[in-house]
């Protein structure tokens, strides 16, 4: 027996998607324009996978109190430390900076010629003997250090997997369909990146290693309902040689719309149990999902399909039909 609200999804639609392509463009171009101007202008809250630091997640027996952790912190002399409650009952979350090797030498029994990577791990345990001190008993949840070398190597290794998985995807469309095709669909799947970093410099929501997953993961999501909606459109072409581009592009859309509303609302509601019910570990990672296959689903309706009007994809060839 089908799920009740399925029956109410129209399987045949006659929207003419078309008519807002214009509109649609314009759109994508002030959201794109809006993101790097927020990426450059407000930038991204890098977690400590990027920062560099450390991350410790304790929880006390009895109610902590925020404002004796900082104070007591920061009495140590390491820089920058954050400390916020973490969700759980008596949860905090304390971040540290990244310190150099003259913040710690002063402590006693701390060589003179101490590395970076060390200096990491005396910040560590100079933190861990307050919290210890401030709430005997305390349970450490979770310890994350992570020098400067390593944090400047995860952003360079981020950035590559998302480049090379754009550059893949062009070359599999390429060759799935034609240069046409390709060229549509990284611009679509750009738009999706781009608009995905500048959720994250709005919202200032944590940009850690989770969150590259998640961009990825977009980067597949929306490749597939990219692909779906390309596959129509070229079976479209071949059954209506004489038709108007618009106007194919509409019917291969609207042949697809069930199916992508149907797909990217189960998706989403996965997604926001994980969102809410996760923890916050877990937040930025579903936020993140949740923000991209909205875009994506509106990308590949509203900008990998339109820009074929603009790349002028050949109707019906020869090379097209070896392909099908």
């Amino acid at each position: 027996m089908a799920f009740p609200l399925v029956r109410h999804i129209p399987v045949q639609t006659d929207i003419p998607f078309m008519r807002a392509r214009f509109i649609a463009f314009i759109v994508s171009l002030f959201l794109i324009l809006g993101s790097v101007g927020a990426f450059f202008g407000i930038g991204l809250n890098f977690g400590i996978d990027f920062r560099g630091g450390t991350l410790i997640e304790i929880t006390t027996e009895q109610e902590p109190d925020l404002g004796e952790i900082r104070e007591a912190l920061n009495g140590l002399g390491l820089g920058d430390v954050q400390v916020q409650d973490f969700g759980g009952v008596n949860s905090v979350l304390i971040r540290v900076a990244t310190v150099t090797p003259e913040q710690v030498q002063s402590i006693e029994g701390v060589p003179a010629d101490v590395d970076a990577e060390a200096a990491q791990q005396v910040a560590r345990q100079q933190v861990q003997a307050v919290l210890s001190d401030l709430y005997p008993g305390v349970t450490y949840e979770r310890v994350e250090v992570v020098g400067p070398q390593v944090s400047g190597e995860l952003i360079v290794a981020g950035t590559t997997a998302v480049v090379i998985a754009l550059f893949l995807m062009l070359v599999y469309i390429w060759l799935r369909f034609e240069w046409q095709y390709s060229v549509g669909a990284v611009l679509a799947l750009s738009h999706d990146v781009i608009a995905t970093i500048g959720f994250f410099a709005l919202t200032q929501k944590e940009f850690n290693l989770p969150t590259i997953a998640a961009i990825l993961t977009i980067v597949g999501y929306s490749m597939n309902d990219t692909v779906v909606v390309y596959d129509r459109i070229r079976e479209m072409f071949r059954k209506y040689k004489t038709m108007p581009t618009p106007d194919v592009l509409n019917i291969a859309i609207n042949a697809t719309l069930s199916r992508t509303l149907m797909t990217s609302g189960t998706t989403l509601i996965a997604l926001f149990a994980l969102a809410f019910l996760g923890g916050p570990a877990l937040e930025s990672f579903a936020w993140a999902l949740i923000w991209g296959v909205g875009i994506g689903t509106y990308s590949s309706i509203f900008v990998a399909a339109p820009l074929l009007t603009i790349t002028g994809v050949k109707r019906g060839s020869d090379d097209d039909e070896k392909k099908a």
